[in-house]
């Protein structure tokens, strides 16, 4: 089925391919019919080079790296941050909110890999049949980096344990999006 301007509904890459021949054709302008041919090109690169329409069905150590990257890379510039310390404070002092804070990790987390369609994730071989690895990987890689980063850098002392935890979960969130995203985005051949 197309649209009114005949553009089908579910279009693909030869879809757009032809179209740019069709452009090709009716540009008489030398620079104009390069840059249409050097579009099929890259359109040709991107087709072939695995990362549209690739499904992503393993997690493996690649991955791990990638999660941890990101989970730095966001979490990083609120390590220095006191806001962090004052809210994992509150959360302290707001059970139920550090419960809500927790919970937010985790539908984040699985928001951004099966849900907000940045790259087709399945859930293959999930431990004990039911929990998927993928998530349960980046939240622990969130959670360990936060734990360390915290405790060698000085931020938490663990002399107060429940403020402690309460305030690292404050950087383990952070770094879970960032964990997430870290391990979809780059993609992979």
């Amino acid at each position: 089925m197309s649209d009114p301007d005949g553009i089908p509904e579910a279009a693909t890459i030869d879809d757009i391919y032809e179209q740019l021949e069709a452009l090709e054709e009716t540009v008489d302008d030398p620079t104009e019919q390069t840059e249409v041919r050097r579009t099929m090109t890259l359109l040709d690169r991107v087709a072939h080079n695995g990362a549209v329409g690739r499904v992503i069905t393993e997690f493996t150590g690649k991955d791990k790296a990638e999660a941890f990257l990101g989970s730095v890379i966001i979490g990083m510039p609120l390590l220095v941050e006191d806001g962090v310390i004052e809210i994992g404070e509150f959360l302290a002092e707001t059970p139920a909110f550090f419960v809500a804070n927790g919970a937010l990790a985790v539908v984040m987390v699985v928001g951004i890999l099966y849900i907000a369609d940045f790259r087709e994730v399945r859930i293959t071989d999930p431990y004990l049949g039911v929990v998927p690895r993928r998530p349960l990987w980046v939240l622990g890689i969130a959670c360990g980096t936060a734990t360390a980063m915290m405790t060698l850098w000085g931020r938490v002392t663990w002399e107060d344990p429940w403020v402690n935890l309460c305030q690292v979960s404050v950087i383990v969130t952070a770094m879970a999006i960032g964990g997430s995203l870290g391990d979809i985005l780059p993609g992979e051949r």
